[in-house]
């Protein structure tokens, strides 16, 4: 068994919600091109279908991840679905659980506890099962840094546009989500976890030029991949947030110079007419490892 790491977190541009209760999707996500499938059991599924759906997730997963996705289950929020759907779902194939309407680090850590006794439970090794909890009220909004840095399974904190924005009798347009967004990022990047999530709403998949202006303005803040919950807008997303050929060249000269100041003893160097330092060097290199695990060519 593994201790719990948050170094190598793994990152997804794209991914994409399906209803595990809809054969016809189940069996067509995997030709979709994102890299993970969220099955989900919550807001798609009627109250009434709960407790049949959390049952399908086991056939469901391996459809779903036979071209190579990752597998991820957004859970349901009453402790009493949750603690159900916890029980049925985790499993090998299961990378990762999605926790929405989470509250405060407490309810991280008690949704972990199970997790973590299901897993010796099944032979698993420990900490497989990542979490990624989302703050959806504006209850829970300043609790953001407590959340994030709640569990060493923590993957990411987002923040979701149509439930927060209710909450607070706004919009989800972009004006009104980039401090709400950026306050979640910045969180997240503090406790060490992945950013993910449109600054905005994906809600409207038709306007594509607008998504595009929406994915590039959210990777300039820091976000690093969203959700999405139409197919259509899986290439936008495995697109907007790869590195371009541009940038990957610009990166490995900034890394490359590094190198050679540092063989040469020289404290300061300078790539394109600007002088580089040390955290312009590490955004490189992520660049260089994000564009890798995508074959992005460059």
């Amino acid at each position: 068994m593994h201790s719990i790491s948050h170094r190598d977190l793994p990152i997804w541009r794209s991914m994409m919600f399906v209803p595990v209760n809809v054969r016809k999707y189940v069996d067509r996500a995997h030709t979709r091109g994102a890299d993970a499938i969220v099955l989900d059991l919550e807001d798609s599924i009627a109250p009434s279908d709960k407790d049949e759906a959390r049952k399908m997730v086991e056939a469901a997963a391996p459809i779903c991840a036979q071209s190579g996705a990752d597998i991820l289950v957004r859970i349901n929020r009453p402790i009493d679905l949750a603690v159900r759907d916890i029980e049925a779902v985790i499993s090998p194939i299961v990378k990762a659980l999605k926790l929405p309407k989470t509250e405060s680090a407490s309810h991280v850590r008690l949704l972990a506890e199970l997790v973590e006794k299901i897993e010796r439970q099944r032979g698993m090794d420990v900490g497989h099962t990542r979490l990624m909890p989302a703050i959806e009220t504006a209850r829970d909004f300043f609790r953001a840094e407590e959340i994030a840095a709640a569990h060493p399974r923590n993957i990411s904190l987002t923040l979701g546009s149509e439930d927060f924005t209710a909450s607070i009798g706004a919009v989800p347009d972009v004006e009104v989500m980039t401090y709400p967004k950026q306050h979640a990022l910045i969180a997240a990047r503090a406790a060490g976890l992945r950013a993910f999530g449109v600054i905005g709403s994906g809600a409207d998949y038709r306007d594509e030029a607008a998504f595009r202006d929406l994915i590039k303005r959210s990777r300039k803040f820091g976000i690093q991949g969203s959700t999405c919950i139409h197919p259509a807008l899986v290439p936008l997303l495995n697109e907007g947030f790869s590195p371009t050929a541009q940038e990957i060249a610009h990166a490995r000269r900034i890394v490359d110079a590094y190198r050679s100041a540092v063989a040469e003893n020289r404290g300061s160097f300078s790539v394109d007419g600007k002088m580089i330092d040390i955290p312009i060097v590490e955004r490189a290199e992520e660049l260089l490892s994000i564009a890798s695990r995508f074959s992005v060519p460059g």
